[in-house]
């Protein structure tokens, strides 16, 4: 009975991920340009770290509205592939799109769970996933994943946020929306955007899924907008856990959350809008061999 207990629950968690991130395909969508200027930094060092060349095979995992692949797609041409791909159709539908927007016709597009990736044994060069390994249910057997797939002497690079206290343009979000409802924000047992955020553990993860050479390191992603506005209206529309439920919100209580939250933005304010710090880690790793 426990056994079955602990399924069904898995199951329960999957569909909810699985139902959250659908829900917010369209704001990602709308937002894909912001995403990409604000992690171009980042993505830079996640695929000079991976080092795609020409005639490699890429994978990039919970690609969103596309990141690290769409870049890696020129370096790897013209024989070279990239399979773009993230957990729900919704995602994988914007960045198919916006690779055809770019003319990059080695790039296919599918829907792929980072735990149980539908994909066999040693088919990749490179494995990329950008800010996506700490949102599933259970990273350890998403990084044996990445591992299994990679060919021999194949690289993968991940990243995720650092911690809480250092990302103050989502903690913000999170501690506005605690305090304002009484409860716990992210809710606990649930996957969230810091649950990775420490780099022993993070490399601890890849290397007991066998991944080789193992670094970790960190990358500045400051969150820059010119007004409050701008900044809570987008974090809140992007952030998978709470967009529904903010969107749910009456408006006198939504009006007041809001209010909390600009409050406690006021220490970040310029003569240009809002500058809040961020900070990422990236984690690269090969499969070994020649």
């Amino acid at each position: 009975m426990e056994a079955t207990t602990q399924q069904s629950d898995g199951a329960d968690v999957w569909a909810e991920l699985h139902g959250m991130w659908a829900s917010v395909a369209e704001a990602w969508d709308e937002n894909a340009a912001f995403v990409d200027a604000r992690g171009a930094h980042l993505t830079a060092r996640m695929v000079e770290l991976a080092r795609p060349r020409s005639g490699d095979r890429v994978l990039e995992l919970a690609c969103g509205a596309g990141g690290p692949g769409l870049v890696s797609a020129a370096l790897v041409a013209p024989d070279g592939e990239v399979v773009v791909s993230d957990v729900v159709a919704e995602m994988t539908a914007i960045a198919a799109r916006r690779a055809a927007e770019r003319g990059l016709r080695n790039v296919t597009a599918r829907v792929l769970d980072l735990e149980a990736i539908d994909e066999p044994d040693a088919s990749y060069d490179v494995v990329h996933c950008r800010e996506g390994l700490m949102l599933v249910a259970d990273p350890e057997r998403a990084a044996r994943e990445i591992r299994r797939v990679l060919r021999p002497a194949g690289r993968a690079v991940v990243s995720v946020w650092g911690p809480r206290e250092r990302n103050p343009w989502l903690a913000l979000v999170f501690d506005a929306v605690a305090a304002q409802l009484d409860t716990p924000v992210p809710p606990p047992g649930r996957p969230h955007p810091f649950s990775l955020d420490d780099a022993g553990r993070l490399q601890t993860i890849l290397i007991g899924a066998g991944l080789a050479d193992v670094a970790v390191e960190e990358v500045e992603t400051p969150y820059r907008a010119a007004s409050v506005d701008e900044w809570w209206a987008r974090t809140a529309a992007l952030a998978g856990p709470l967009a529904r439920r903010l969107a749910a919100l009456p408006a006198d209580a939504a009006a007041a959350l809001r209010a909390r939250a600009a409050k406690a933005a006021e220490p970040y304010a310029t003569a240009d809008g809002l500058e809040l710090p961020g900070v990422c880690l990236i984690a690269y790793g090969t499969s070994g061999g020649a």
